[in-house]
Formats: C-alpha cells, sequence, structure tokens
C-alpha cells in the first residue's frame, strides 16, 4: 500500500517486499554504497536523526505494515567513528549483541546488525519507548572493496513498534 509520502511504483500483483538480512546487505546497502541505483523506487532516503520514529512512516515510499529507507549514519564528533543517535525528542539505544550477517555462498562476514530501541528526553534519564530499530552497517571487508569512506556513511536499519505492529527499516 503506498504511504501518504509518495505513489506507489509499479509492481506486479501480490508482490511482498520481504528482504533477508543477506539480501538487505548484498542486493541493496552494497549497491547504495556503490552508488548504484535500485531498479524500482522502493526505498526512500531519509535522514532518520532528524525524525521521531513515529514520523517516518509517512516518509516511506512503499509499505504498510514495514518501511525501508537508506540513511546517512550520524557521526558524534569529526573525525570519530563513535555514532551520534540522538534523533527528533530521544535518541537510539543500542541493546543486546550485535549479529554478523553472512555471505551464504562463502561464509564472509559481509555485515552486521544492530538492535536499538527509541528513548524519548535526554540520556541517560530518557523514557523508553517501544520503538525499535534494527541497524544494518557492512563490516570492514565489504565496506572496504567497494566503496569510498563517504559511501561507507550509508547505513541499513530496520525500525518497529511492537504495539502498533509497524515496522520501519532503513538502509
Amino acid at each position: 500500500m503506498p504511504s501518504s509520502g509518495g505513489a506507489m511504483p509499479a509492481l506486479p500483483p501480490g508482490f511482498r517486499f520481504h528482504p533477508t538480512d543477506e539480501e538487505l546487505i548484498v542486493h541493496y546497502l552494497m549497491n547504495q554504497a556503490a552508488s548504484v541505483k535500485c531498479p524500482v523506487p522502493i526505498i526512500a532516503e531519509v535522514n532518520i536523526y532528524k525524525c521521531n520514529p513515529w514520523d517516518l512512516p509517512g516518509k516511506a515510499l512503499f509499505g504498510e505494515n514495514e518501511w525501508y529507507f537508506f540513511s546517512p549514519r550520524d557521526r558524534k564528533y569529526p573525525n570519530g567513528a563513535r555514532p551520534n543517535r540522538a534523533a527528533g525528542s530521544g535518541y537510539w539505544k543500542a541493546t543486546g549483541t550485535d549479529k554478523s550477517i553472512l555471505s551464504t555462498p562463502t561464509s564472509d562476514n559481509i555485515g552486521v546488525k544492530k538492535a536499538l530501541v527509541f528513548y524519548k528526553g535526554k540520556p541517560p534519564k530518557g523514557v523508553k519507548t517501544d520503538w525499535i530499530m534494527h541497524e544494518y552497517r557492512l563490516t570492514g571487508t565489504s565496506a572496504n572493496s567497494t566503496t569510498t569512506t563517504k559511501q561507507r556513511r550509508a547505513s541499513s536499519m530496520t525500525m518497529r513498534n511492537p504495539q502498533e505492529e509497524q515496522r520501519l527499516q532503513f538502509l
């Protein structure tokens, strides 16, 4: 179903977009990092750090209960690797352990999936919400082989609010 953010792309009847973690990395994130356009405009580019999670479904190009976005990865310090996860009226806090994404044919580690939870307010006294996001990023090996430093800043993320059964996915 189209969101209020754009028109529905021309897709075959019954089309469902439910990529695996490996597909997100190999077919979407690596291509985005290499500046290869997606053949169907199904994934919007949105800076999630300027938005609250509940505002993002309206910015999606496609999806009813699940949305995908490409977003730049913000840095806390200009020359540092530490991410800045402040967003809208709160911040994203990492939770759990990172999951390695492996390539099926080679078993090479091609990416990492990180879970984050949105907190309203300022750290460390923010109030936890039900919004969950999964951030996907290329690993050093796959990132170095196909992209420049500027292009490596692209990341893939999935966000979901379990109470509303909505998923916002960011690449």
